[in-house]
């Protein structure tokens, strides 16, 4: 019984020693860690809007190899997994399509997470609304989700989509 108590006290001894070792988040510590927040996701937006241009108004599906990562999650039920798959899916898509300059109307990001709001024109003229969400790791494009809405002639209030 004896040993135990001394176990117990040793242990929570060892465990005030650590937490009381441990140096608070002072200011300038706060600070950097804000700004490399703000250069993350800085970052993180450049290179969603490169890939994006590459890909999806460039039409080059190399895109891929340089900004997706191999294990590419997708949540597009259209799509498989993994980068291989998106190349095959989008050499599809891109027959026969002329390239463009993408319409970014709103980009913002949040850590690992670049959300992208665009106007699309579709083949006949008329406009899509797309919003696609990325997440990133170590500078590559791990997983991606979309939701896409064709733009109505007419609508139930005078707010655009864009």
């Amino acid at each position: 019984m004896k040993n135990l108590v001394r176990l117990q006290i040793l242990t929570f001894s060892i465990l005030f020693l650590i937490i009381g070792c441990q140096r608070p988040q002072t200011d300038e510590s706060k600070a950097m860690a804000a700004q490399k927040q703000l250069e993350d996701n800085k970052e993180n937006k450049r290179i969603v809007l490169d890939f994006y241009q590459q890909m999806f108004g460039d039409k080059d599906i190399s895109a891929v190899d340089k900004y997706v990562s191999p294990g590419y999650i997708q949540h597009n039920p259209s799509v498989a997994d993994g980068a291989v798959a998106f190349k095959l899916a989008a050499a599809n898509w891109f027959k026969g399509q002329p390239k463009t300059k993408i319409d970014v109307q709103h980009i913002a990001s949040d850590g690992d997470l670049v959300f992208i709001h665009l106007k699309n024109k579709k083949p006949d003229g008329s406009l899509k609304s797309t919003i696609d969400i990325f997440r990133l790791e170590n500078g590559k494009i791990v997983e991606h989700w979309d939701a896409q809405q064709d733009v109505p002639k007419d609508a139930a209030n005078a707010h655009p989509m864009f």
